[in-house]
């Protein structure tokens, strides 16, 4: 936490502002745009999970309908749109970003199209907050004409020739989960271009409520509102974004300066015209065995790391869904792991996770 967070919190309780409206929802959505820098709009949610579900309604994805979905990526990229009674389809990555493949995106697409029918709608996740190949996947959406949920949960700080993640999807969605690079405790937002997708994300995130002086609903709404209180630490958080993307990629720096050069430790590298916040800092390791080796002595030391995302191909709810692979997310979650990254990591906690590291190579 930064030392704004506090007075916009207190502001709302001494003005009785605690629904899920009211000046620092609307405050912290004007700071989420002004830092976008692009002509978008945003609502401030409840989740990042919800934005994704009302982002997929909105782009009139509906039961029966596919989805077409990065693999490689937290279940919550993929659960609403089981949500609404979709179908998703699950496409590997490509190595350069570790995220969605144009190539197999397309050869996905053409196959759908022809033996089953057309996808709604297609996300694509900036994951460990390395932007996606945004030029060849949009090229590919739009030869198809198939609309882009941009999943940014992770990217918030990150850009793509200069260009803020959030901003390139039909639908873009940021999470201020506790975990994110900065936090609302919970919450998230929705973004787009189109200003009356957000009216009506708006619309339906607070129960669809009609105009009118009674309680009227014609359409099924939800509870995804972001509150005043929270809405509060967001603002206050803002103004300390900057500085965790500068943290975040200084863990990476010293992590790569430490321990690039020995043999069989890679990391994901930043292509020309990316700029990742680094959100999470990750390694390959030569195998399985020695990713295992590394993390549990990690554990031992009461440091915890994370192998990385396990495909949701591979995940037992999901392993009857249709998917369009080559081996490379596997490979990614068989021997990747995702190193301390926090925001409040000192140079002494670096230094420890690096020796572990260091003592533990194959």
């Amino acid at each position: 936490m930064g030392n704004a967070e506090r007075v916009f919190v207190e502001e709302a309780f001494k003005t009785n502002w605690i629904a899920p409206l009211g000046p620092n929802v609307t405050g912290f959505e004007n700071d989420i745009k002004s830092y976008l820098g692009e002509d978008v709009h945003i609502g401030a949610l409840s989740s990042g999970t919800g934005a994704i579900h009302l982002g997929l309604e909105i782009l009139g994805v509906s039961p029966g309908d596919e989805v077409l979905c990065q693999s490689f990526t937290f279940s919550a990229s993929a659960n609403p749109i089981v949500y609404l009674g979709a179908k998703p389809i699950f496409i590997d990555s490509e190595s350069n970003t570790w995220n969605l493949s144009p190539i197999l995106l397309e050869k996905a697409i053409k196959d759908r199209i022809e033996n089953y029918k057309k996808p709604k709608a297609i996300i694509a996740v900036h994951l460990y907050g390395m932007p996606y190949d945004t030029d060849a996947v949009h090229e590919v959406a739009q030869k198809y004409d198939i609309p882009i949920l941009e999943d940014s949960a992770e990217a918030l700080g990150s850009s793509y020739k200069g260009k803020k993640c959030g901003t390139f999807g039909a639908i873009g969605i940021l999470s201020f989960n506790g975990n994110k690079i900065i936090t609302t405790s919970g919450g998230g937002a929705i973004t787009s271009p189109n200003k009356k997708y957000i009216e009506k994300a708006i619309h339906l995130a607070t129960q669809a409520r009609d105009a009118a002086p009674h309680y009227q609903h014609s359409n099924i709404g939800y509870n995804y509102r972001m509150s005043n209180v929270l809405a509060g630490i967001g603002r206050g958080q803002m103004q300390v974004l900057q500085d965790r993307v500068n943290t975040r990629r200084a863990n990476h720096e010293f992590y790569l300066k430490n321990l690039d050069g020995f043999e069989g430790i890679d990391f994901l590298k930043e292509p020309k015209d990316y700029f990742s916040n680094r959100w999470l800092t990750c390694i390959l390791t030569p195998s399985y065995e020695a990713r295992e080796t590394i993390r549990l002595a990690l554990q031992n030391e009461n440091i915890e790391s994370r192998p990385l995302w396990k495909p949701m191909h591979l995940q037992p709810v999901f392993k009857s869904n249709p998917n369009y692979m080559d081996g490379t997310s596997e490979d990614l979650f068989l021997r990747g792991l995702c190193l301390p990254s926090g925001s409040n990591l000192s140079e002494i906690d670096l230094e420890r996770v690096v020796g572990i590291i260091k003592n533990n190579l194959p």
